[in-house]
């Protein structure tokens, strides 16, 4: 069997808590975004890895990073209470929105004209992104900190969010009410949710489990168990398989239905906390502990991007 051989994106200095794709844009490329506590969000192409810039103006760690479908707009949230937008293409910032606390979570809706961020005040704010208006148009208070905030991809007014109390809320923003809810039978946390390629399941990481719903009804469709806290999750385009990384360095590709591991790989040097796949499905991205972002193929040994005919073999 070929090896794998990851791609190591340098840059960031401290632990990298959060990272996302853009969808493949109109030149057929896409593009990743990096949060990190080093407060210098970092803007890449997708497909390699490779640089393009760094967002600079948070005064504390970044949390969370977030690119528009189309990669246009940046977002991102941070422990100097404040949530930024960026231009993608200038690097230039568009608007501040400040928080009274620490920003944790940035999600743009498929449209780009909403966004969605989740404080430790305990409230999820919408806010307009075409007026440039920095008082939110929803808000909501939850019984914790929020986690995780994902807007569905069919309908541009619901939001998914998730707290620390475990369970996975959705929200109508255009009439402010909540529409349904699941609490997770894991009694931890919830780490992550992370929304299917075609918006169809939430993959969602809490304690030592990964757990699958449908986004229409949030119904749980697979629940599988791992021997350690598993931090993120990700689920292939394809729907066949997911990566799960946290607490015991490694990360992990398993069977969607069966939760059986099919590879796993010890590249980090301390626990992985969040993991994507790409939107073409031929890589994820991982982001640690250790301060790196590695990029891995999800078809070991294939020709794609920086990776050559790769006839390494373990």
């Amino acid at each position: 069997m070929a090896k794998q051989l990851p791609l190591t994106c340098p840059g960031h200095t401290r632990p990298v808590v959060h990272l996302g794709f853009s969808n493949i844009t109109a030149n057929g490329g896409y593009f990743l975004i990096t949060a990190c506590k080093d407060g210098k969000p970092m803007y890449r192409h997708g497909h390699t890895g490779d640089w393009i810039g760094t967002f600079d103006g948070h005064k504390g760690a970044v949390w969370g990073a977030s690119l528009t479908m189309d990669a246009s707009l940046a977002g991102t949230g941070a422990a100097d209470f404040t949530a930024k937008l960026w231009n993608t293409t200038s690097g230039d910032e568009i608007n501040t929105y400040a928080h009274p606390h620490i920003v944790k979570t940035v999600s743009f809706s498929n449209d780009n004209k909403s966004f969605a961020t989740g404080c430790v005040d305990q409230v999820i704010r919408v806010f307009d992104v075409v007026s440039g208006n920095k008082e939110p148009t929803f808000h909501t208070k939850l019984s914790k900190p929020i986690k995780a905030t994902v807007w569905d991809g069919k309908d541009n007014g619901i939001l998914l969010a998730s707290a620390e109390e475990g369970v996975v809320r959705k929200y109508d923003c255009r009439t402010n009410t909540e529409v349904q809810s699941v609490e997770l039978s894991s009694p931890s946390m919830v780490t992550s949710v992370d929304l299917s390629w075609d918006s169809t399941i939430v993959t969602v990481a809490h304690g030592d489990c990964v757990s699958f719903l449908q986004s229409d009804s949030l119904k749980v469709i697979h629940t599988h168990q791992f021997p350690s806290i598993h931090y993120s999750a990700s689920l292939h385009p394809d729907k066949s398989c997911f990566v799960a990384g946290g607490e015991d360095f490694k990360l992990r590709k398993c069977d969607f239905v069966t939760g059986n591991e099919l590879e796993s790989y010890k590249g980090h040097f301390g626990p992985v906390h969040c993991v994507r796949y790409s939107p073409d499905g031929e890589v994820y991205c991982s982001g640690s502990e250790d301060g790196t972002v590695r990029l891995w193929q999800h078809q070991v040994g294939k020709t794609y991007g920086l990776w050559k005919n790769n006839s390494t073999t373990e």
